[in-house]
This record gives structure tokens, sequence and C-alpha cells, in this order.
């Protein structure tokens, strides 16, 4: 590849872009803000501020749901704005090569919308190539992907968390659940309606998932909330308790150490013998839930590993797969565009 590369996680929370240039990462949310339907105000972290503040006239979203761009045009607009933040006025962005990494269980046309992404902005890319998200998570891990050798990968993200085991530079069986970080926040909005009969805020629940959440059992802590009283319809003060976070997110939790069991029962035994060795690595964002390990450890039994940076393994795969010669063939064209 050449000198001049970027190489992108676009995930639902955040999105993360790796200058070959400059070697470095940056990660931001991946939020659009947009004030009477076609003035753009703020993208990133700066959108981020604005959420949940803003009046009728200002939209402040997500371009991107579960894992695939629901929003092209936003996320097109949000794309190339991070694209020029991410670079300086020595090392331009245009004619560079780009290598997005995507989720394995969506489909080829939603595949192609992240390389349209780049194709159509205006960027004008001089290369485009995908990888698939699992494989750059296992590089960015330190595991080598191209060997026999087989390993679990959970990265459990905002929207969906994606169960892989790969296998000589390939995924051998994944699943892609629509259950992610987000979930528990929601789930953490309605029970404290129902129990303290009090409105918050998804920044609010995320406070409170970061500060109280325990995947194992609930933590002697409260935590003073603001929000708005259901009855009275006025701004309040609550005291919340950990065992509420908890009974919020155990559920979804369950879930995905259901579809984690899943998964191993399906794995070739011969791969399954290499993971009793190696044991699960975890990535994304909301692997750092508290004791998500631990939970995960009881139930399967196995050997639990969790990077530094569990949510940017993904980028710091694509970093090296871009620049090392041994990974560069992970990165491949668009079935469609080998096609046409």
């Amino acid at each position: 590849m050449a000198q001049n590369v970027f190489g992108i996680d676009i995930g639902t929370s955040n999105i993360k872009i790796y200058n070959r240039n400059l070697e470095t990462i940056m990660n931001e949310k991946n939020m659009i803000a947009i004030q009477n339907k076609t003035q753009v105000l703020a993208v990133g972290d700066e959108a981020y501020e604005m959420y949940e503040k803003t009046p009728d006239s200002i939209c402040v979203s997500y371009p991107v749901k579960f894992g695939v761009i629901a929003d092209i045009k936003n996320m097109q607009i949000l794309f190339e704005n991070m694209i020029k933040k991410s670079r300086t006025a020595k090392f331009a962005y245009q004619n560079a090569d780009f290598c997005f990494a995507v989720p394995t269980d969506i489909t080829e046309v939603e595949k192609r919308a992240f390389y349209e992404l780049a194709e159509s902005s205006k960027v004008h890319a001089k290369k485009i190539t995908v990888v698939e998200k699992p494989v750059a998570d296992g590089v960015g891990v330190g595991i080598q992907v191209d060997s026999p050798k087989g390993n679990m990968i959970v990265n459990f993200g905002a929207d969906t968390t994606e169960i892989s085991v790969i296998s000589l530079g390939g995924i051998v069986i994944s699943h892609l659940m629509q259950t992610g970080g987000n979930r528990l926040d929601e789930n953490i909005c309605s029970l404290v309606r129902k129990q303290y009969n009090l409105i918050i805020g998804m920044k609010t629940a995320e406070q409170l998932k970061k500060k109280l959440g325990d995947a194992v059992e609930a933590a002697e802590e409260t935590m003073k909330v603001y929000g708005r009283d259901l009855v009275t319809g006025l701004p309040v003060v609550r005291e919340i308790q950990a065992e509420t976070v908890y009974q919020a997110t155990h559920d979804v939790l369950a879930n995905i150490i259901t579809d984690i069991k899943m998964i191993l029962e399906r794995t070739p035994p011969e791969l399954a013998a290499d993971i009793i060795d190696t044991g699960i690595f975890l990535t994304g964002g909301s692997a750092l839930f508290r004791n998500f390990d631990k939970l995960v450890r009881q139930e399967t039994e196995l050997k639990i590993n969790i990077p530094p940076k569990p949510d940017e393994c993904v980028v710091c795969g694509i970093s090296k797969i871009v620049t090392e010669p041994e990974y560069m063939e992970l990165a491949y064209l668009p079935r469609e565009k080998v096609i046409n």
C-alpha cells in the first residue's frame, strides 16, 4: 500500500481513524449535529456534547445503527470532516488509500456501503479496501491470525456484540448479536423510570453503568442523578442504588453469555481445543464493563484476555494490516467491485 493511508473503524458509538503518515489514532464519537436539516453544526465529540440538550431546530444523531450505515448522507459528511480533523496541512488526505473494517454477518450490499463512503466522497480515494472486523480485531490483540490455531474473539460494542472464531486468516464461525452497551443504557433508563418515577437521559444512564454497574453482583454503592419526576414533571435529584443497575443489565449480559456458549458448541473440536489453551479475547468499548470478564470466565470456565485498550483493537489491527507486509493480504476489495 502507499505511504498515504488511512485505516477506518466505523462503530456505532465511536469512529476510529488511523493516519499512517502521522502514526496516530483519532478516536471520537460517531455523531453529527445538523441545524435546520441542512447546516452541519458539529461532528464527533463536539456533537456529543450537544446530545440530548438541543432545541427542535438541531438534530444530533448516530449515522450508524447496529454496525451498519443507516444514514449514508450524514455518515459521508461526518466521514469527510473526521478525515480532515485526523490529518495536518503537511499530510493531505487527497488520493490516499483507505482500509475499512466491516462486520462479518452483514450483507454484501451493507459492506459495499462502507466502500462507497470513500468512493463517493470528496476525499478522492486512490484505493479502497475492506477487512473483516474480527480479523482486524485479532491482529490488534496480537494473535497470529494466519496460523492454523483457533482463537475466539468477543467484540462487545455499543449496538452489537460480534462473537467469532478465527483461524488461518479467516473466520470459521461468527455470530453478530444486535445487543451492546447501548441496550444496557436503555434498560437502566427504563428501570429507573419504573422504580424511582424518574426520567433520565442516555448520558446519565451511561454514567450509572460505569460507576455502579457490575456483571457479577450488585455493589453497596449509590449515585446521585438528576432527572425529571414522572409525576410532578419537575427536575429532581434521586439516589440510585447499584442493585437497580445490576437488575437492569443482568438479562442482557446473560443473553451474551448464552450466545458465546452457542458458538463454542458449534466450534469444530480441534479449534475448541485451541480455545481451551488460549482462552477468549474480549474487545470493544463495552468489554470494560465491571467484572464482565469474570462473568464470562465463570460461565465458560475458560481463560479471559482483555487488551489494555479494547475499544481500539480493531483500528490497531488495521494499522498493522496497512503497514506490515505479512498482513496486507487480509485486506481485499468488496465482492461487487471485483465483479464489476
